[in-house]
């Protein structure tokens, strides 16, 4: 069951990116709601998946028990700051350039959405290694509402993916499948961390908050500004506080 849960989130964005067969495009005011919805939803996971388990995890510090959730939190910022810098990406509606300006815009369009997936596979892994072990104080009916809320997450991001790539030319057939296999790295980054579970688990509450924090950088980086796009509209606002509603539910009555 475990390694079905690991690929419930790569369903997701293939299952988004299957909306080139039924949609035309992707209008500025779609991807913005889509976006609001997927920030919502890993906020909330961040907070109740990730960061809340690693601070009830160093409970026996007692009054410092906040230190490795905040150490891997800022762990996680780091690398994604590093990795914008190392790896060229865009925004997905606009010109941003990314450091190598060589890359065509298709290219740096399936990098930016690749690199919000990394993170997410991780925290994925992180919290079914940790069911594994049976060591920890995690749910396995979490760490599949976990999984379920980043696929909900990766609905919309693999349409905002495959559509455009449609509308720049492709054919639905080569959209799908280049929307679909950026979320294939999801369930390997999930395996990889499972695989080094036995050093993983001796840092647990540090690798948690680790995701937690990259997935927040992420949100802040790269949909929040989506959001943010065109005239102002209350509807991607709306959407985040659905998305995240909808993950808080999905946790505390699963997990």
């Amino acid at each position: 069951m475990i390694w079905l849960g690991i690929w419930i989130p790569f369903l997701g964005t293939a299952l988004g990116a299957a909306c080139v067969y039924f949609l035309k495009n992707c209008t500025q005011n779609m991807t913005r709601c889509m976006s609001g919805i997927a920030s919502g939803v890993m906020v909330a996971a961040s907070i109740w998946s990730l960061i809340l388990p690693a601070i009830e995890e160093s409970s026996h510090l007692g009054t410092f028990s906040f230190v490795p959730a905040l150490v891997g939190l800022w762990l996680g910022v780091a690398l994604l700051l590093l990795l914008d810098h190392v790896i060229p990406h865009m925004h997905v509606n606009n010109e941003e350039e990314g450091p190598k300006s060589h890359l065509s815009k298709t290219t740096k369009l399936i990098l930016a959405v690749t690199l919000h997936n990394v993170p997410e596979g991780m925290a994925v892994g992180v919290v079914f290694a940790g069911v594994l072990s049976q060591q920890v104080e995690l749910s396995f009916f979490g760490a599949f509402a976990l999984a379920i809320g980043i696929a909900i997450q990766n609905f919309p991001e693999g349409a905002i993916l495959s559509l455009p790539l449609k509308s720049q030319g492709m054919t639905k057939h080569k959209a799908f499948v280049l929307g679909a296999l950026s979320g294939i790295v999801e369930p390997l980054a999930s395996i990889v961390t499972i695989l080094f579970s036995k050093w993983i688990l001796v840092c647990l509450p540090y690798f948690l908050s680790f995701a937690a924090g990259a997935m927040l950088y992420v949100v802040v980086e790269e949909l929040v500004p989506e959001m943010s796009q065109g005239n102002h509209s209350n509807w991607p606002t709306i959407c985040f506080m659905i998305g995240f509603a909808l993950m808080m539910v999905l946790d505390i009555t699963l997990g």
